[in-house]
């Protein structure tokens, strides 16, 4: 039989060891996320880099302004849509990276609240009598924490979805500007 003192030692130590493999996950998700994003801007800064070259031979070879207008206004179009193309990757790493935050973290509070539970119930199997209340204040507050800690969650989701809608919503308009802006540039 253990006593109180080992039992809350023993929870100490297990819950400080879930917290660091919690930190050790989410700091793996992260190098994940900015691994994603560094491949993303290699890849966009290469095919950049032989895009301008290639549009740079265009403007080098117009042969009068109307010409090189021509060649300016082809290239907004493809430039705009890769502008959008880049936005909509980046959008969804940061989107992935958060999920398997949110996945992580949720997992771990519940973990911890199980034990954080059976440890109260266990605690108060041997607790004095005239305890009673102070057993159902802790169960109350722990009930409390596990809800707010649930609220704040639906909050954090509401707030992300929000910001994807938004940013969807801003992609669009712009894709929906885009053409228009280059068939503008076009007729000048």
């Amino acid at each position: 039989m253990f006593t109180i003192p080992e039992q809350f030692s023993a929870a100490s130590k297990a819950n400080l060891e879930a917290q660091l493999a919690l930190l050790t996950n989410l700091t793996n998700k992260t190098f994940e996320g900015v691994e994603k994003m560094l491949d993303l801007n290699l890849n966009v800064a290469r095919a950049s880099l032989e895009e301008s070259s290639a549009a740079a031979k265009q403007f080098l070879s117009a042969k009068d302004p109307q010409e090189w207008i021509a060649v300016a206004a082809a290239q907004a179009q493809p430039n705009a849509e890769k502008a959008l193309s880049y936005g909509r990757h980046l959008a969804t790493i940061a989107s992935g990276v958060q999920a398997e935050f949110n996945k992580a973290t949720e997992a771990q509070i519940a973990e911890t609240s199980r034990k954080m539970l059976e440890l109260v119930e266990e605690v108060t199997k041997n607790a004095p009598a005239g305890t009673e209340n102070a057993v159902a204040l802790l169960k109350s507050a722990i009930g409390n924490a596990n809800a707010g800690y649930e609220q704040l969650s639906k909050s954090t989701k509401q707030a992300v979805e929000v910001l994807e809608s938004n940013l969807n919503n801003a992609v669009g308009q712009f894709a929906q500007a885009a053409p228009k802006a280059a068939s503008r540039a076009s007729k000048k």
